[in-house]
């Protein structure tokens, strides 16, 4: 039996390999229009599959991957960004101006992390307390 869920799975199966390619093409190309020259088929073709679910669908979860290996990228080099802003604010030879603005770089990111860990912390209780 199908599950709601099981619904909103993309079935890549189901593409064809000339949908494969446009969905690489989509990722790799600035427009609709290029990725329809990339892969040979009608700007119309590619519009018409944006609009088909399984395609949409496809197309989103690719994007969402490619999203999330440019993040997880970032997140690896977080370290040596820290290193570089407290490098810049220690350094006695660079202008005040420069050395402000990398302490208030490195303050609101700090904040920021604050705030999102406090937000996580109410909704895991909220979630709890909805929780039987």
């Amino acid at each position: 039996m199908a599950t709601k869920t099981d619904e909103r799975i993309p079935k890549t199966n189901e593409l064809t390999p000339k949908q494969h390619k446009t969905i690489a093409a989509l990722l790799a190309t600035p427009t609709i229009a290029a990725a329809a020259a990339v892969v040979s088929v009608g700007e119309r073709t590619v519009h018409t599959w944006l609009g088909e679910r399984t395609f949409a669908d496809a197309y989103r979860d690719a994007r969402r991957a490619a999203v999330t290996q440019a993040v997880t990228r970032l997140q690896q080099v977080s370290g040596v960004a820290v290193g570089v802003l407290v490098q810049v604010m220690a350094n006695k030879d660079n202008p005040a101006s420069t050395r402000v603005n990398a302490a208030k770089t490195v303050l609101e990111f700090a904040f920021r992390a604050v705030e999102l860990e406090d937000i996580q912390a109410r909704l895991d209780a909220l979630e709890q307390a909805g929780t039987p």
